[in-house]
């Protein structure tokens, strides 16, 4: 019996750790079609479902903790976002901050997004 648990764990953390890993490496898109979301950008944290912080390196965009690295290219994005006009037919409301410390979720319903 041990020597079949050791295997099993190893798999289950090689399959796991992929998720853990994830960055967060943001494109947005021209179109809201071409999006995997919508994006509205609030005026206050408090009315903002995920406060983004915007690394200057990918490298600093590790985990779903709202820290974003902006590509210039969609092939090199986990996600694909289109920031719209409107609150009310966005997806994500968003709000930037200015330290990586403030970054996190505020509505954890929304945290599939980015999955």
């Amino acid at each position: 019996m041990k020597n079949i648990v050791l295997p099993i764990l190893v798999l289950a953390v090689i399959v796991q750790l992929p998720l853990l890993l994830k960055s967060q490496k943001i494109y947005s898109c021209d179109s809201k079609y071409d999006a995997d979301f919508t994006v509205f950008v609030v005026g206050s944290k408090y009315d903002a479902d995920l406060i983004v912080f915007k690394a200057d390196s990918k490298y600093d965009a590790t985990g779903n903790k709202g820290i974003w690295f902006f590509t210039d290219s969609k092939y090199d994005a986990d996600k694909k976002i289109f920031f719209t006009d409107s609150k009310y037919s966005a997806d994500l409301l968003i709000y930037f901050a200015k330290s990586k410390y403030d970054a996190g979720w505020k509505k954890k319903t929304k945290i599939y997004l980015l999955y």
